[in-house]
């Protein structure tokens, strides 16, 4: 018997973040996953959930009475295209909170965002759609985190502290309070970030400090 529609869910991607994000699905117990659309899948299944095709097929789920998505891919460009593209066809894209995360009820978490286990999202803190807040990562109060962001797992935002859109915080980094964060930015994995980093800069280090500029010869 077909799960009724309000209740059926794809996920875009068949990779490792795919697999968290299958978990935390499971774990919210809202949604029934009807498979995975990725057009070149390292496996078969993942989860045991089967991949059905590639992302090309969003429109014939759709058609299929599958109401909500989740796009579950790492590249924060790509997370967010495939993600306009799912909205623009008419899917729901539903926040995933993992059940162990403690998210303020004065925060307001974004359409397609994903909050892993144990992550922290503190008081008025605004998670843009299609970003991710992952495992362990701490959001103080005031935090905005922008479009198709990504905290990594293990970070700490102290408060008042502006992510810009698609820009990744690696793993483990800490941000002192009040940083501005440009857009498309990479911190390095174990950062400590003392300063505003620029639009599309990658910094790396304890105090960090700029390694380039996107667009930059190396």
């Amino acid at each position: 018997m077909m799960s009724d529609s309000p209740r059926r869910l794809v996920i875009v991607g068949a990779g490792g973040h795919a697999a968290v994000v299958i978990e935390a699905v499971r774990a919210m117990g809202l949604w029934d996953i009807v498979g995975l659309l990725d057009p070149a899948p390292p496996a078969q299944s993942v989860l045991g959930v089967p991949v059905l095709g590639g992302d090309d097929q969003m429109s014939k789920m759709l058609a299929a009475g599958v109401a909500n998505a989740v796009i579950a891919i790492g590249s924060n460009v790509l997370r967010e295209r495939l993600g306009r593209v799912a909205f623009g066809l008419g899917f729901a894209l539903p926040p995933v909170i993992h059940p162990s995360a403690l998210v303020s009820p004065s925060a307001r978490i974004g359409n397609g965002a994903v909050v892993m286990a144990r992550a922290v999202v503190g008081t008025r803190v605004v998670v843009s759609d299609f970003a991710i807040v992952n495992t362990g990562a701490v959001l103080d109060h005031d935090n905005v985190v922008g479009t198709a962001a990504h905290v990594a797992p293990g970070c700490a935002l102290a408060g008042c502290v502006r992510i810009g859109d698609r820009t990744l915080v690696g793993v483990g980094s800490s941000i002192r309070p009040d940083s501005v964060i440009g857009a498309d930015a990479v911190i390095g994995a174990g950062s400590v970030v003392v300063a505003d980093v620029a639009d599309r800069a990658t910094v790396v280090g304890a105090p960090a400090r700029m390694l380039r500029t996107k667009g930059e010869r190396t």
